[in-house]
């Protein structure tokens, strides 16, 4: 065993001794095995002056090396902490400011501990207070913090040890529990070897507790519930590749469905201490299973969630829930035609907006377009033949009054059906501009409660037109065959079909990917045209395609027809909708 005496000459030379010995070497290959017996720990401790860390303030360091019970190496030194010691401190640990003014700063300390501490787990009793101020020292003197694993041993003692054992977790306290040979004095080296002692003696207790493993101890120190301990072997033999996982009760029900680009390192993060939602907590405690649907890239595994989620609506699923409940606005084919909120399109329908996710979503749009033009709000089916009374809104002149036949059928046409159809599938500046000049009316007279009733209906009837054109526009596509770089070096192929994930899948690294591409157009899915912006999927499955579709590094290989927007459609007004929005 090296051990370190309190001059500079010696901090450095157990490093160099460990390195001669080739000890170091062969712990940082130890490092990478995870049970507890052949994990290597850095025990550490710092005396400090007591203030905050602000990158100085540390007047001594001890640092103990540690594997499978024997100590392996020690480092321990005086520290310059560059400012006064509180007179406190030093009736606390003997330290003065004598010691202390031949001692090397921390600057200079840093380098041989940051080697020392090199492929070990970090141990230290209120590991937060001591990892503080040496991540504060390396970013002070611009070194790069190594980011071990730690363990604190007072989190571990908390959860090892009942209020009847000890009636706290100070090192003293667990110290003289155990009966360490070895007690602290409020000196760094000597609480270092007395916290070895202590995780020695904890360690000892992991086994009934089912702890074999420095992440398991790790996770195991934190507030994880008895729940998440229980059932953390739910986690096991699930694969490391991207997919959908899928949380089953005893009889089979899906309890929860989710999506990861690695499915083992999602599920096992459900039961750490990360997790504190109440309601998975309360799905854990009837989870008796989980299942895994590996998918080639991170798209299918979306795609795939959110059609199970869709299939099984589980319980514990609150997005995406229900994708198929539904509205839309549309303009309804009679003689002098209106706005009405339907839950699915016909074949007959030729001008309509939408989707909407409710039917206040729909209205408000349907506000803003009787807002902007005149499009008739009652539900009666007018007739040509025959009039019918007019309403208030008539003799308000809100209304042109084709009830009374006071407006021709192509005049109608013209100023109120044409501009609705004109703002769905194309440009909708003159709802638009009718819309902005009414705000601005109500701003000047400085009626701001109502200007921003009608910039809300803006946004909303904005929001619908910008979204069903950019879905028309892929939709429209019977197939389109895009490809994105993998991070292997090969590519993740998708195959769309009237927006809809027809097949996935990866070509490998050097190979050519069109053999891929072959196989996978052979095995796609049928899709059939159908009517309207979305007709063979959820807006939102398109909507995730577009988005995958739309990154700079996905490329497009091949497309039926070309991918197109109108010219003058609602995708100009983005930045108006934005703002609408940021101010609503």
């Amino acid at each position: 065993m090296a051990e370190v005496s309190y001059r500079r000459s010696n901090v450095l030379a157990v490093v160099d001794q460990l390195f001669v010995q080739g000890t170091l070497d062969g712990l940082l290959a130890a490092g990478e095995v995870s049970s507890l017996v052949d994990t290597t720990f850095v025990v550490v401790d710092l005396e400090t002056t007591g203030g905050a860390p602000d990158g100085g303030g540390i007047t001594e360091i001890g640092a103990v090396r540690v594997r499978g019970g024997e100590e392996l190496g020690i480092l321990a030194t005086l520290v310059n902490p560059g400012q006064p010691i509180p007179p406190f401190i030093t009736v606390l640990t003997g330290i003065t400011e004598a010691m202390v003014v031949p001692a090397p700063p921390i600057e200079e300390v840093l380098p041989p501990f940051l080697e020392f501490l090199k492929g070990a787990v970090l141990v230290a009793h209120n590991a937060p207070y001591d990892v503080g101020f040496l991540k504060a020292a390396c970013a002070k003197f611009g070194y790069t913090w190594p980011n071990p694993r730690v363990l604190d041993t007072a989190a571990l003692a908390r959860r090892v040890l009942i209020r009847d054992e000890v009636p706290n977790r100070k090192l003293g306290t667990l110290a003289a529990h155990f009966r360490t040979p070895r007690q602290p004095t409020h000196r760094a080296l000597d609480d270092a070897l007395a916290t070895v002692d202590v995780l020695h003696a904890m360690i000892g207790r992991l086994g009934s507790h089912n702890v074999t493993t420095i992440d398991d101890a790790i996770e195991f120190a934190k507030a994880v519930t008895p729940t998440q301990r229980r059932k953390r072997h739910l986690a096991e033999g699930l694969p490391h590749v991207p997919g959908v996982y899928i949380f089953r009760a005893a009889d089979g029900r899906p309890l929860y469905v989710g999506t990861s680009v690695d499915i083992a390192t999602r599920v096992r993060s459900y039961f750490t201490a990360a997790e504190k939602r109440a309601r998975i907590s309360e799905m854990l405690n009837a989870a008796e299973k989980v299942d895994a649907v590996e998918c080639a890239h991170g798209l299918e595994a979306e795609i795939r969630e959110l059609r199970l989620i869709a299939a099984h609506a589980p319980p514990y699923n609150r997005r995406s829930k229900f994708p198929e409940r539904v509205v839309w606005l549309k303009l309804t084919d009679e003689a002098y035609p209106r706005l009405s909120v339907v839950r699915a399109l016909a074949e007959g329908d030729t001008a309509y907006l939408g989707p909407f996710k409710s039917r206040r979503a729909a209205e408000l749009a349907a506000a803003a377009v009787h807002d902007a033009i005149p499009l008739r709000q009652c539900t009666l089916r007018l007739s040509t033949k025959t009039t019918t009374p007019a309403c208030a809104l008539a003799e308000l002149g809100k209304c042109a009054a084709p009830c009374e036949h006071k407006i021709s059928q192509e005049a109608y046409e013209e100023t109120a059906a044409a501009p609705f159809r004109a703002a769905t599938t194309g440009d909708p500046g003159v709802v638009v501009d009718a819309l902005m000049g009414r705000i601005s009316v109500l701003s000047d007279a400085h009626r701001y409660e109502d200007a921003a009733t009608v910039r809300g209906r803006l946004a909303a009837v904005l929001r619908a037109a910008v979204r069903m054109q950019r879905l028309f526009g892929l939709t429209t596509i019977a197939e389109l065959v895009a490809a994105r770089r993998a991070g292997d070096g090969g590519w993740e192929l998708a195959i769309v079909r009237q927006g809809r994930l027809a097949a996935a899948g990866n070509s490998p690294p050097r190979v050519h990917p069109r053999a891929t591409i072959n196989v996978l157009r052979a095995t796609a899915e049928t899709v059939l045209p159908g009517h309207g912006p979305v007709p063979s999927a959820t807006a939102e499955e398109t909507e995730r395609i577009l988005s995958w579709l739309e990154r700079p590094d996905t490329r497009l290989v091949e497309a039926s027809t070309g991918w197109a927007s109108p010219v003058r459609g609602a995708a100009r007004y983005r930045e108006l909708l934005r703002k609408a929005e940021a101010q609503g």
